[in-house]
């Protein structure tokens, strides 16, 4: 299995990643050796279980929470050779790549010396003209792109919205080999807790999340009571801050920073918080958003991306970037209790039935057996 996101690493793609891995080594007794990042004190190996391991290799990263296309060059290199090693003392089945690019590039080099054929999941920053921050470096790695996908015995993407996008700039990809899996969650990972009254986002920390809109929406809103935590990590951060002490906000608003996936102050963030929001400008398929509905959230996203899919009628979906609309959506549920109950147990069930790991690694399993070579 090879992504530059593992945890601690990353966004929502490295915690799912770590899930899929550690499901096929414990449910399916698959044999996987992951070839990621390092950074500073992290172990560079690490034997989770034994059927399960993890390779980090050195590189350049300098955050936890975001990697920029020179560093992603460095584990490229770096993979290599760790990857040429692992190789050259086991015989590997299949390669599970995390990222079209640029991931498939090294998945696509291993394919070419060693023959191990390779699937892909993509998830989002990765598919042409997806993410406005990479909209320089897309125009020069579309060819590329385009032969990875072609080498590829599968794409997986968790969401219509985002094998749709694939199609819109590889139009003769087959239905056969673009594959939507939705991404899981350990339904004993996140649990309600007593209520209080939170507001919770969780999210890094960007321009294109939005929450410079959700800071404006409650600027000229009577919290009462309620009491909002960003839990995140970003560049922008300290932009937002400064929105906080504009909007006379101070009280209000706690900024926690990163917080691990699997802590107890995150499940307590989640567990104890009435109502989770999410105001990204793009999304694939947003892992926080699977969380807070297990947690017991009430949940206002924007309908943007893959949101729609997750929430369905289980939560409040606004126009991304209409801070009117945002503003009376929050003020509906802060001020209607009821409300907020009717969508918390709905968004329970909802998880539960659709987005447990049990059911989507069958259809994990499936892939691989269809892609391993004899």
């Amino acid at each position: 299995m090879l992504n530059y996101e593992f945890p601690p690493l990353g966004g929502g793609a490295s915690p799912v990643s770590y899930e899929i891995a550690e499901h096929f080594s414990k449910k399916c007794d698959f044999d996987i050796d992951v070839v990621t990042m390092g950074y500073k004190n992290l172990l560079s190996y690490e034997k989770i279980n034994n059927h399960f391991r993890i390779f980090r290799v050195k590189c350049w990263r300098s955050k936890k929470e975001i990697c920029y296309p020179w560093e992603q060059a460095t584990y490229l290199i770096s993979g290599f050779f760790k990857c040429i090693k692992l190789c050259l003392k086991k015989k590997y089945d299949v390669c599970h790549c995390h990222f079209i690019i640029p991931t498939g590039l090294l998945a696509y080099f291993l394919k070419i010396i060693f023959g191990i054929p390779y699937f892909v999941t993509s998830h989002g920053s990765d598919v042409i003209n997806y993410n406005p921050r990479f909209k320089n470096i897309y125009p020069q790695v579309t060819w590329i792109w385009k032969k990875l996908i072609k080498n590829a015995q599968f794409i997986i993407t968790p969401s219509n919205f985002l094998s749709s996008q694939i199609k819109e700039v590889y139009p003769i990809i087959s239905n056969e080999k673009l594959t939507v899996i939705p991404n899981g969650i350990d339904l004993n990972k996140f649990v309600p807790l007593k209520k209080k009254r939170n507001i919770l986002v969780v999210s890094r920390l960007f321009i294109n999340k939005g929450i410079q809109d959700f800071l404006k929406a409650l600027s000229n809103l009577e919290l009462k009571d309620w009491h909002v935590n960003i839990v995140g990590e970003g560049p922008y951060r300290s932009h937002l801050e400064k929105l906080v002490s504009e909007y006379n906000l101070n009280e209000k608003v706690t900024f926690y920073g990163w917080l691990e996936n699997k802590s107890r102050e995150i499940k307590k963030a989640f567990g104890e918080a009435e109502i989770f929001v999410l105001t990204s400008y793009f999304e694939n398929m947003n892992v926080t958003l699977l969380e807070a509905m297990l947690s017991g959230c009430a949940v206002l996203a924007s309908d943007v991306g893959g949101n729609s899919e997750i929430v369905g009628d289980c939560g409040i979906l606004f126009p991304a970037g209409n801070i009117e609309q945002l503003h009376n959506k929050i003020k509906q549920l802060i001020s209607d209790q009821r409300l907020r109950y009717e969508l918390q147990q709905k968004g329970i069930d909802r998880i539960k039935n659709k987005f447990s790991w049990e059911n989507i690694i069958k259809q994990y399993v499936f892939i691989i057996n269809s892609t391993k070579r004899a």
